[in-house]
């Protein structure tokens, strides 16, 4: 029997700038995630000092509270642990995510 599969190819935008470090703490403390890694964790993301360098200039610095840091090595782990719980409604789909792409598959 010939068996179709249709598949439905994410890649969101801007995706590490849109995690609230407050609702990631509520989902890795719904995770088991110790309380003093998650104090660690939130300290990490708010208040980060960011500024532009371009050859001898330098941006005024502004202070970042959302998302997590672009290049950092958790900030692609952090991501995943955000979007844990974005689950298939039905049984025959499936989401698949790698860093800030999804792929949701779905047997027809």
């Amino acid at each position: 029997k010939n068996t179709y599969a249709r598949m439905l190819f994410v890649d969101f935008s801007s995706t590490f700038n849109t995690v609230i470090p407050s609702r990631l703490i509520i989902k890795l403390g719904d995770l088991g995630i110790n309380t003093t890694l998650c104090n660690w964790i939130l300290d990490f993301m708010t208040n980060r000092p960011q500024h532009v360098k371009l050859n001898n200039s330098t941006s005024s610095t502004i202070t970042l509270s959302t998302g997590v840091p672009q290049g950092c090595v958790l900030s692609p782990f952090l991501f995943s642990l955000f979007t844990y719980d974005c689950r298939p409604v039905h049984g025959s789909n499936t989401i698949i995510k790698f860093r800030d792409d999804t792929t949701m598959i779905r047997l027809i």
